[in-house]
């Protein structure tokens, strides 16, 4: 099937994703069987962009193809003008090859288990020079830190605001450090104000968890629902579209993108993003002394090293921590120049 290229047909009967090639068809099916509807369109996107390059079905993909793939996502885009200011890197990240490549590997798993390939061409990594020696990764992913606002930054936003909805949305992300996805998700059922915690029933990967937040967003979200939310609305959703033809239907990503934007322009920011927010928060939980397992449960992390990334950005606890080891190292220094 040489010089296919795919189409990427989202089906509006609620079905998966289609690309038009029997096998990466079917692939999608038993994605969709055991994932989230978004990793489902992650994975047809990965697929649609990889294929697109390959310019074959997946049958002909041998291992060079693979290798080539690579380099094309990081060759550097739009004439090499463009250079990220996170990693200073022109291409593709390499967290995002690194997926792509991932969502390449699971493919071909699932071909090899049905007799349709007989090896993946995805390799694992390169062999190391000296037998014995761990192989080395095809793509190395930088470890960088997520950026945080600072108190300043976080009070001129909320008061770029201009309802109290908004208000509401910024408060989850930032005093309660949900995603945007579980405050878009969240349902009038879902509030527990006499608790003052919420329960989030779509989560990342569909985990479920109830988590605190300050008593100062139960204010926001009564008197938003009081005053703003269109009381015919037809959706349990707690967040809503105020104005217009969409008026009462649950907000979408977009929309709550374009408020955040719109507040961090008239706030004179340079970044605040969704999910900076909820960085500023569990970073600011971790400094004030919170364990670090009470982070990873505030944050809903399946595994603690995902956690630990707040430990380098809680600059208080580390140079905390420093300053207790270095008086103990200087009494011992002393008790030995003493003897």
């Amino acid at each position: 099937m040489a010089g296919w290229i795919p189409c990427l047909d989202l089906c509006v009967d609620g079905g998966p994703p289609r690309l038009g090639h029997r096998l990466l068809d079917a692939y999608l099916v038993f994605v969709a069987a055991r994932a989230r509807p978004n990793t489902v369109l992650a994975t047809a996107y990965d697929l649609k962009v990889a294929f697109t390059v390959f310019g074959k079905g997946p049958v002909e993909v041998t291992t060079r193809d693979v290798l080539a793939f690579i380099q094309a996502q990081r060759a550097p885009r739009r004439g090499g003008n463009v250079v990220r200011l996170a990693d200073a890197e022109a291409g593709l990240s390499a967290r995002t090859v690194k997926r792509r490549l991932a969502t390449l590997s699971g493919l071909f798993g699932f071909l090899v288990a049905c007799g349709d390939v007989t090896a993946n061409p995805v390799p694992t990594g390169l062999l190391a020079r000296r037998p014995g020696r761990p192989g080395v990764p095809l793509v190395r992913a930088s470890r960088t830190l997520p950026r945080i606002l600072e108190p300043g930054e976080a009070g001129a936003l909320l008061k770029a605001l201009r309802t109290m909805r908004d208000v509401a949305m910024v408060e989850l992300m930032l005093l309660g450090a949900l995603r945007r996805c579980e405050v878009l998700g969240l349902r009038l059922g879902d509030l527990k104000p006499g608790e003052h915690r919420v329960f989030i029933a779509e989560g990342k990967g569909g985990h479920q968890r109830i988590v605190p937040v300050a008593p100062r967003f139960f204010t926001t979200v009564g008197a938003y629902l009081e005053r703003e939310r269109p009381s015919g609305a037809d959706t349990d959703r707690v967040f809503v579209v105020l104005k217009g033809p969409r008026r009462g239907r649950p907000l979408s990503a977009d929309g709550l993108d374009e408020i955040l934007d719109g507040a961090r322009g008239r706030a004179g920011l340079a970044h605040a993003t969704c999910h900076e927010l909820r960085h500023t928060c569990l970073t600011r939980l971790r400094e004030a002394g919170m364990a670090l397992e009470a982070v990873q449960a505030q944050a809903g992390h399946r595994s603690i090293e995902t956690t630990r990334v707040y430990l380098h950005l809680a600059n208080d606890w580390l140079v905390g921590e420093y300053r207790r080891a270095m008086d103990i190292l200087d009494g011992l220094a002393g008790e030995a120049g003493v003897r």
